[in-house]
C-alpha cells in the first residue's frame, strides 16, 4: 500500500493529475491508445528508408529508440500529451527527393539530416522557436488544428478503404465490398455509436473491437511469434558524423535548409492543433511551448545519430487526447510502449491501418471543432485560414498548407488596411516560406 502511494505521489509531482483532473488509469489507456495509432510508424519509416539502400532491420530500431526519447522528454519536461517519432513526409523526401532524386548517397543525406539537427536544437534551446510560435495569429492557429483535424480524418478514410487513388480525379470512392474496407466501416460504426453514448475510452475500445473482428474474419493474419529480439543499429549508427565532408556539396546545404524548415513548421502546426484540441492554450499561447520543442530537438539530434530521419510531434496524439490524456504521463505511456515494441514487433503486425483508420476520422470530427473561432466575417482573415484548412489535406504535408496561409496573411491585412496588425516575423516568415517553396521546387522530384 506504501510503494502504491510513493508512486502516486511521484506522479502527482511529475504531472500534476489532480490539477488536470485525470488520473494514472485515464493516462495509460491514453498512452495506449496513441500508441496503438501511430505505431505503424516502425514499419513505414522502414520501408520508406529502406528504398534509399538503408537496413530496414536498423531504421526500424533507430525509429523505435527516437520516438522513446522523444516521448518521455515531452512528458517529463513539457508535461504535454503528446508523442514524437520520426515524421512522415520527411522520410519521403529524403529517400525519393534527396537519395533517388539527386543522386546523393544516403550516408551523406544523413549528415544533412545531423547538421539540420543540430540547428534545430540551437534554435530551440535559445527559444527562437518558441517566439515565433507565439507570434502566429490566434485564427491561423485555429485554421492549423482544424486543417490538421482534416487531414487527420483524410489520412483514415484513405488508410481504411473508403477513398482511393484515382487518374482521372486525383480520388474517389473505394470498393465497400472489400473485407478490408468493410472491416473500417464496422470500426467507425462502433467507435461514433460509443462516442454518442460517452463510453470512456471510446476510441480505443473501437479499435480493439475492430482488431479482434479482424483476427476472428481473417482479415487480419494472427502474428506467427509475440516475441523477437530487436535489430541491431550497427549498419546506420554514427554514419551521419563520419559524411560530413558531404557538406562541401552546396546541393547539401539546399538539403539541410528544407530539412529545417520543414522539420520547423511540421511541428509547430502539430503542437498548436494538438494543444487546441488538449485545452492546453491559454490566451492563445502555448504555456511553456520552449520545453515541448527542446524535447522534439534533442530526439531529433539522437534519431539522426542513429540512422532516421526527423522527428516531430505526431497528429496521431490527438487520437490519446480524446480519450482523455491530459498530462505528459500518457506521452511517458506512449515512449514505454516504443521501447517494448522493441521485442514485441510481432503483435505491432495485428494493428492494421483498418484498424486505426476508424480513430483517426473520429478525431478529425473533433479537431474540425475549432471552425468555429475563425472571424470568417473579415475576409482578409477567411481566405489564408481557408488557405491553410484545404493546403494540409490536399497537399497531404502539414507546412505547405501552412506556407498557403502564411504568403497570403501579410498581404490581405495589408490590402485591408490593417498592416499594423501583422508583426514583424510574420512578415519575416513570409519571405522565408518563399525561399522553402522555391527550393522545393528547383530540387529534383520522384
Amino acid at each position: 500500500m506504501q510503494t502504491k502511494q510513493n508512486t502516486n505521489n511521484i506522479f502527482e509531482r511529475l504531472f500534476h493529475l489532480s490539477e488536470n483532473n485525470t488520473s494514472v488509469k485515464r493516462e495509460s489507456i491514453a498512452g495506449l491508445t496513441t500508441f496503438v495509432s501511430m505505431a505503424y510508424i516502425l514499419f513505414v519509416n522502414a520501408n520508406i528508408l529502406g528504398a534509399s539502400g538503408m537496413n530496414p532491420g536498423a531504421i526500424f530500431t533507430a525509429t523505435a529508440i527516437s520516438a522513446v526519447i522523444g516521448c518521455i522528454l515531452m512528458g517529463v519536461l513539457a508535461n504535454f500529451p503528446i508523442a514524437i517519432a520520426p515524421a512522415l513526409g520527411d522520410n519521403a523526401f529524403f529517400t525519393y527527393s534527396v537519395v533517388l532524386g539527386m543522386g546523393i548517397p544516403w550516408q551523406q543525406a544523413l549528415a544533412g539530416v545531423f547538421v539540420a539537427s543540430v540547428l534545430f536544437t540551437f534554435v530551440s534551446f535559445f527559444k527562437i522557436r518558441e517566439i515565433i510560435i507565439n507570434a502566429i495569429p490566434q485564427d491561423l492557429k485555429y485554421a492549423m488544428a482544424a486543417g490538421i483535424g482534416i487531414f487527420v480524418a483524410f489520412v483514415g478514410l484513405q488508410g481504411g478503404g473508403i477513398i482511393v487513388d484515382s487518374k482521372s480525379s486525383l480520388v474517389e470512392i473505394g470498393q465497400f465490398s472489400q473485407p478490408t474496407t468493410m472491416l473500417t466501416l464496422f470500426g467507425i460504426v462502433i467507435t461514433g455509436f460509443l462516442m454518442a453514448k460517452k463510453v470512456p475510452g471510446s476510441l480505443f475500445f473501437g479499435m480493439v473491437a475492430t482488431a479482434l473482428l479482424g483476427l476472428g474474419t481473417g482479415v487480419i493474419k494472427a502474428p506467427h511469434a509475440i516475441i523477437s529480439a530487436a535489430p541491431s543499429l550497427k549498419p546506420t549508427f554514427g554514419v551521419a558524423l563520419t559524411n560530413l565532408h558531404a557538406l562541401a556539396d552546396i546541393r547539401m546545404w539546399a538539403v539541410v535548409i528544407v530539412f529545417f524548415i520543414v522539420a520547423f513548421f511540421d511541428t509547430a502546426g502539430t503542437l498548436v492543433g494538438l494543444a487546441q484540441q488538449a485545452g492546453i492554450m491559454k490566451d492563445g499561447k502555448i504555456p511553456h511551448v520552449g520545453r515541448a520543442l527542446v524535447a522534439d530537438s534533442v530526439s531529433m539530434l539522437s534519431g539522426s545519430l542513429m540512422g532516421t530521419t526527423p522527428t516531430a510531434a505526431f497528429i496521431e496524439s490527438s487520437a490519446g487526447i480524446a480519450v482523455g490524456g491530459k498530462t505528459g504521463l500518457t506521452a511517458v505511456v506512449t515512449g514505454i510502449l516504443f521501447a517494448a515494441s522493441m521485442l514485441f514487433s510481432p503483435l505491432l503486425a495485428v494493428v492494421t491501418t483498418n484498424v486505426t483508420a476508424p480513430a483517426l476520422i473520429v478525431v478529425g470530427v473533433l479537431m474540425a471543432s475549432a471552425l468555429r473561432e475563425i472571424q470568417w466575417e473579415h475576409f482578409e482573415i477567411a481566405f489564408p485560414s481557408f488557405l491553410i484548412l484545404i493546403g494540409i489535406p490536399l497537399t497531404y504535408n502539414i507546412t505547405y498548407g501552412i506556407a498557403f496561409g502564411f504568403l497570403a496573411y501579410p498581404l490581405f491585412m495589408t490590402a485591408a488596411g490593417r498592416r499594423k496588425e501583422v508583426s514583424w516575423l510574420m512578415w519575416l516568415l513570409f519571405f522565408v516560406f518563399i525561399l522553402l517553396l522555391y527550393i522545393l521546387n528547383v530540387l529534383p522530384h520522384e
